[in-house]
């Protein structure tokens, strides 16, 4: 991508809300809302802008608090990615508030979840530390990856989060995870018509700590 392109995909993530990772932040900017997730939050097979993370800025905005919303995910990333990834983003941004949206890929791919586990320890402990509260996004896994991996699996972010003190999203997908018509033909990502739904799970949680 030439330089030319770089600075307009910069200047097109800010007109849509979500400062671009990369950018810098300065002291006595407004608070960072740090998203850190998968592909289901950088927007995997959707529209430029049409990512619930847009949508949350917009949010944000809109209903007059004054964060900054800065998009970390990247698609395909693991809570082994993730570990080693967010030390530079606390040290670049120092965000208020991290909302922690990885794991799902681990299981996808039968990880050992006391690995993951100890991942997203780690991640929370290392935000903690920073002087961010973290919100944990949990996903939950169809049945036909076993009982007791799929038992284990979606009870790890709450377990997680009851260990670390801190708010979880049980379920991403709670209230539309069966329905086909709103994932994209991989059965996986959710289509540009869930983003709301998605950003409405993570809001009710989210909300309150934006007050504090």
């Amino acid at each position: 991508m030439s330089l030319r392109n770089v600075g307009s995909l910069i200047v097109a993530l800010l007109v849509l809300g979500v400062a671009p990772a990369g950018t810098t932040h300065a002291a006595g900017s407004p608070p960072v809302l740090l998203v850190f997730g998968d592909s289901i939050s950088a927007g995997y097979g959707l529209a430029p802008g049409a990512g619930w993370v847009t949508q949350l800025a917009h949010r944000v905005k809109a209903e007059g608090y004054g964060h900054t919303v800065v998009n970390g995910s990247i698609s395909g990333d693991t809570t082994a990615g993730g570990r080693a990834r967010l030390p530079a983003f606390l040290k670049q941004y120092k965000p208020a508030i991290v909302v922690l949206e990885l794991g799902g890929n681990d299981a996808l791919r039968g990880g050992n979840l006391a690995t993951t586990r100890t991942n997203l320890e780690t991640m929370v402990t290392a935000a903690q530390t920073a002087g961010a509260r973290v919100l944990i996004v949990g996903m939950e896994m169809p049945s036909n990856y076993g009982p007791a991996y799929v038992r284990d699996f979606n009870a790890l972010f709450s377990e997680v989060a009851k260990a670390r003190h801190v708010p979880v999203v049980p379920s991403f997908f709670a209230g539309f995870g069966d329905d086909l018509a709103l994932f994209q033909a991989d059965r996986i990502h959710p289509t540009a018509a869930a983003q709301a739904k998605l950003l409405d799970n993570v809001w009710a949680t989210l909300r309150p700590m934006l007050k504090k």
